[in-house]
């Protein structure tokens, strides 16, 4: 099943979300090493490549998953009414967070005028740049709302696993096989 129904979620949505969550750590682990690195390290200047290039990737995958989120159908959510106005509003969090971590991030790498190469495959101009201390302040931007992202992908995880476990709720079993939904207990 590659689109979402009223029970489960597609498989196009469960690879959007896997490879995002992929992504988002990896990112978050690799920014994390970069800000160490001496000036004379090999990775001086590769880790910010290989960081901006998938930071790109993912950009344009976060696009095409919101339109494909808003084209589908959503699966009907688990719990209490209170329990999926949160999960509802914590799924809003991790969009904006993620937009804004990405976003921050290009505005920090076309501060200068240059676009992104991303992987030499193609490139993203710079279409907002030169504008005063463009890439200090998305630089703290970008920072934050990191950790902010990363915080909220936490309890995200930390959520779905006591709904497993706890409460035994299908909604992790659904993000994980499109074979499963509820009509399937």
């Amino acid at each position: 099943m590659l689109r979402n129904t009223r029970s489960g979620w597609g498989v196009i949505s469960i690879l959007f979300h896997w490879l995002s969550a992929l992504a988002i750590i990896g990112l978050f682990i690799l920014g994390w090493w970069m800000a160490g690195l001496g000036y004379y390290d090999p990775w001086y200047n590769q880790g910010p490549w290989v960081h901006r290039s998938i930071g790109i990737l993912l950009l344009l995958a976060t696009v095409g998953r919101l339109i494909w989120r808003f084209a589908q159908p959503t699966p009907a959510g688990e719990g209490s009414r209170l329990e999926q106005a949160a999960a509802h509003l914590g799924h809003i969090a991790l969009y904006v967070l993620l937009l804004l971590v990405l976003t921050s991030g290009y505005l920090i790498s076309t501060a200068n005028g240059r676009g992104i190469s991303v992987f030499g495959w193609f490139e993203i101009p710079a279409v907002l740049y030169d504008l005063p201390n463009q890439a200090s302040l998305a630089g703290e931007v970008h920072w934050y709302s990191a950790i902010a992202l990363m915080l909220l992908a936490g309890g995200h995880a930390l959520a779905a696993l006591v709904h497993h476990y706890r409460y035994r709720h299908t909604t992790l079993s659904r993000m994980v096989n499109p074979r499963y939904s509820r009509t399937s207990l």
